[in-house]
């Protein structure tokens, strides 16, 4: 019986401690390739560099007035869609005003909105780059125009239920794109 006993206080002695703690929740680690970026001629009145990680464009959707195509990110599971509508008889006020409409709809499951002008005098684009934090169902929007003859609108969505932690890097990827296509976006004559 003592040898038994000695073995089993060894046990209870060495096998108290401090109590285990939880591994805390984590993220994965998501890495992207370095952006490599080609001249895409569109099939709507103007052209601009596009991420070759991006799917070729394949066909334009119109509706009314408004064609539209989609740079598609199967790996990241998103789409930047783009909107075109020419300006004629005096409508820029309302494209305007219907560019910032849509993204004021994302107030309600926002957090913030900030607003990022752009300018391009020497290729005749001007527009605004609006960036929705929190859950909202896009998390990047924007417009740019040559103030006379064309409009281009702008959205990034993903297929997913927005949750802004856990798509937050693939949207500050996809952010940078966005900006690159504003900068890059030349005007068919």
């Amino acid at each position: 019986m003592k040898r038994l006993i000695f073995p089993v206080l060894s046990l209870l002695l060495i096998g108290c401690g401090n109590d285990p703690i939880p591994k805390p929740k984590a993220y994965l680690r998501l890495e992207y390739p370095t952006a490599n970026y080609k001249k895409t001629i569109s099939p709507l009145p103007f052209s601009f560099d596009k991420n070759e990680l991006a799917e070729p464009i394949s066909k334009v959707k119109t509706l009314g007035t408004t064609k539209g195509i989609e740079v598609k990110y199967s790996q990241l599971k998103a789409t930047i869609y783009l909107n075109y509508k020419p300006v004629e008889n005096g409508n820029l006020d309302s494209l305007l005003r219907d560019a910032q409409n849509r993204t004021q709809k994302h107030t309600m499951k926002a957090d913030e909105i900030s607003q990022n002008l752009f300018e391009d005098s020497e290729n005749s684009v001007y527009g605004m780059l609006y960036e929705v934090g929190g859950d909202a169902a896009s998390q990047s929007q924007f417009y740019v125009t040559d103030s006379t003859n064309h409009f281009l609108s702008g959205s990034l969505y993903f297929y997913a239920k927005p949750n802004y932690d856990s798509i937050y890097p693939a949207s500050e990827y996809l952010k940078k794109d966005i900006k690159h296509i504003m900068e890059s976006v030349r005007w068919n004559q």
